[in-house]
Order: C-alpha cells, then sequence, then structure tokens
C-alpha cells in the first residue's frame, strides 16, 4: 500500500507486486483533515482520515493490509552536501571502503530536531580522479565520496509514524515524496541528461533536480494549489468547498473563447452568476505567482546550468487548462504534464495526482525484490528504515 498524506487530499493505492509487474488492485482519494502545508497539524484528524481513505482502498481491493510505504515533503525538508575520505585499505577499492567513506561523509552534527532521511552519493573520487559514479575494483590510497544529506523534522517523521499506527496500520517505509514522484513519472533520459521535477500539491510544492540519472537536490515551498483556491473563495465569497469544484470544473491559466459565459456558484447569501473570465483572471495571477517562486528555486538549484530537458510538472495543479503553456512561457524552459508512465500502468492511476503514491508503490516493489539496488534514483535510500525501526520501538515501549 503507497500512502500519499496531502493537504487536501490522501492518495492510498493497494497493489500487488513482483519482481516483474504490478497489478494495481484497489485506489483512493479522500479529503485529508489535520495537514497544514505537508505537516500533521491534529493527530486526531489527520489519523482518522487516513484511516478512513485506508478502509475505502481496501474494500476496493477486497484485500486488507497492515503495512504501508508512506511519502514525506513538507518545508522542513533540507539538503547539505559534504565530503568524507578514508584510506583505501588494500589498494584496491572494496565494498567495505566505499560505506567506510560514505559514513565519513554523513558524520555531520544534526540538531536534535532533525532526522537524517537519505544519505545521496553524488560522486567518488580515487586519488583526485572524480565524477566515478561506482569506484568498487579501482586502483588507488584515497577514496572520497562526496554524498547529499536530506534531512527531515523529527517531529514530522513522528507524527506520520504515530497518525499511522492510530490508523490501524504500521510503516514499512518513509520516503522523500520528489523521489517516489520522479520514479513514477521520469523517463531514463530524462534523469539522465538533467531535468527538473515540480510536484504542486494542495499545500506544498515539491521541487527536485537530478543529473546523470541521480537525484541532485531538492526544494519544498510552502505554497500550493490550496492558494489559488482561497482566491477564488474570496473574491467570489462563497465557501472554500465551492470554490474547490469551480476550480476543478472551470480552472484555466488562459483567456479563450468562453470568457463572456456566465456560470453559477453558490455563496453565503445565495447564487450569482460570475463569468468564466473573471474566474480565469484569478487562476491565472495566483498561477503565475507560483510559477515565479518556482522560477527562483530552479535557478538556485541549477546555478548556472539549464537541465537539458526542462521541467516535469505533475499533482493536481498542473491538470489546469493552459497551465503547460504559461509554465513554459515564464520558465523559458521546455515542458510536459507528468503522470506515471510504465507498462503497467492502468487508467485509474495515470493521473498526475497519483505520481506520489504510484511512485510509493513502485518504490516497495524494488525494496521487496533487491534491498541493495534503491540506488535506481538517489543512492542509498533505505537509510530511513534503521530510523523508523528504532523510533517504533520507542513508541511501543513508552
Amino acid at each position: 500500500m503507497g500512502l500519499d498524506v496531502g493537504t487536501t487530499k490522501i492518495c492510498t493505492i493497494v497493489a500487488q507486486v513482483s519482481a516483474a509487474s504490478i497489478r494495481f488492485l484497489g485506489v483512493s482519494t479522500t479529503p485529508s483533515r489535520g495537514v497544514k502545508k505537508g505537516m500533521i497539524v491534529d493527530m486526531e484528524s489527520a489519523s482518522k482520515a487516513i484511516r478512513a481513505s485506508i478502509k475505502k482502498a481496501q474494500t476496493l481491493s477486497n484485500v486488507e493490509i497492515k503495512e504501508v510505504y508512506a511519502g514525506i515533503a513538507d518545508s522542513h525538508v533540507k539538503c547539505m552536501t559534504n565530503t568524507g575520505a578514508v584510506g583505501i585499505a588494500r589498494g584496491v577499492v572494496r565494498q567495505k571502503d566505499v560505506e567506510w567513506a560514505t559514513e565519513t561523509a554523513s558524520s555531520v552534527y544534526m540538531p536534535l530536531d532533525k532526522e537524517v532521511m537519505h544519505i545521496i552519493p553524488l560522486e567518488y573520487v580515487v586519488d583526485g580522479e572524480g565524477q566515478i559514479t561506482n569506484p568498487l575494483g579501482m586502483k588507488g590510497v584515497r577514496l572520497e565520496a562526496n554524498v547529499q544529506i536530506v534531512t527531515g523534522s523529527t517531529n514530522s517523521l513522528h507524527n506520520l509514524i504515530k497518525c499511522c499506527e492510530m490508523a490501524g496500520v504500521s510503516v514499512a517505509d518513509i520516503v522523500l515524496e520528489p523521489l517516489v514522484s520522479a520514479m513514477a513519472t521520469l523517463r531514463d533520459d530524462e534523469k539522465e541528461c538533467g531535468c527538473i521535477l515540480v510536484d504542486i500539491g494542495g499545500g506544498t510544492t515539491d521541487i527536485a533536480l537530478f543529473r546523470d540519472s541521480r537525484f541532485v537536490s531538492t526544494a519544498i515551498l510552502d505554497i500550493g494549489g490550496n492558494q489559488i483556491t482561497n482566491d477564488i473563495s474570496v473574491c467570489l465569497a462563497i465557501p472554500l468547498a465551492e470554490a474547490e469544484r469551480i476550480q476543478k470544473a472551470y480552472g484555466m491559466t488562459a483567456s479563450g473563447e468562453y470568457d463572456s459565459e456566465e456560470i453559477t456558484v453558490t455563496g453565503a447569501s445565495g447564487e450569482k452568476k460570475v463569468t468564466r473570465g473573471f474566474i480565469t483572471d484569478i487562476v491565472k495571477s495566483r498561477s503565475e505567482e507560483l510559477l515565479n517562486l518556482v522560477k527562483t528555486e530552479i535557478a538556485q538549484l541549477c546555478g548556472n546550468t539549464t537541465p537539458s530537458f526542462g521541467v516535469v510538472f505533475t499533482g493536481g495543479v498542473a491538470q489546469l487548462k493552459g497551465f503547460e503553456i504559461l509554465a513554459q512561457s515564464i520558465l523559458n524552459m521546455s515542458v510536459r504534464i507528468g503522470m506515471p508512465e510504465g507498462k503497467d500502468m492502468i487508467d485509474m492511476v495515470r493521473n498526475p495526482i497519483y505520481s506520489a503514491a504510484v511512485g510509493l508503490v513502485m518504490y516497495a516493489q524494488k525494496s521487496m525484490d533487491d534491498p541493495s539496488s534503491m540506488e535506481l534514483l538517489a543512492g542509498d535510500l533505505s537509510h530511513i528504515r534503521k530510523w523508523i525501526k528504532g523510533l517504533v520501538g520507542k513508541l511501543f515501549s513508552a
């Protein structure tokens, strides 16, 4: 089971996996509660919402699941780079040397409110020769490991695990959502030559840079599609639920032949008429603001280089009509809308809102098939498992 706990919705996917294929059995999307900007702020409400989503998915799949793979993405997630160096004991690089160098690079001061989620090898250097992806078997006397350290809030991780336990399931693993969203949406050539993944959720926007088939860095903005919904609600003086309905039905980012068409909205004072053009102006204005923030973050992540394959957008906001064209004009890069791809994908999951949940299922498939193979996207994605096991032990012993 892949569990994507978002600010506005919870996506749950039940699948039967094997080394060769994934068979999707049940998919549910239910309203989220107790979550704000990717962080759990009400344990009781969040656990009830998670339980409802899991129950719905289990009913649809006719399978009872007691363990989930969960994703996390909030503004507390940060990246830092570090280097560790060791002597090559026998003159030839062995697995122990690689592990030792990586461990040395990951030995950094960590505040009590932070936890290391992933240790991601960027490159290895043998006797001054860099840009090595696999140093095993190379001769030398000194091995350096340059790594990306991804950290998250200890409280955020703890709260997610605890909410899942309260909902009746245990957590098999927690993975940074941009990584699994990329696993579901990005093509091999995009990751190899360089691209940016932007996953726009309800409360956060997750940005991740990939190059040379590896995850390089990430940034998470505490702004998302909810800002568009809130603007529609305020400008039209209608409840948020009605604003969300209007956004889904009529939201677009470019003017068109339907601008003068009047639609009926329901507010506290009753029904009233507004033009579609007015709604488009609201959606476009907020989308432009969001894209300009994304542009700033991309510039910081990429520096002087431009990803060859541009930007891949996924998430609910990516479905807005005209969003792809607007993004391309603001970012001045090639843009495409990404959704789960692959031979096992079926119509029920081929949608940008399911990218993270599908990616979690794909991650589960790969980690169960060969735990040591999780360098698929980012090197060692299993670091968090040790922490989860330790934390769960503390929870039950408390």
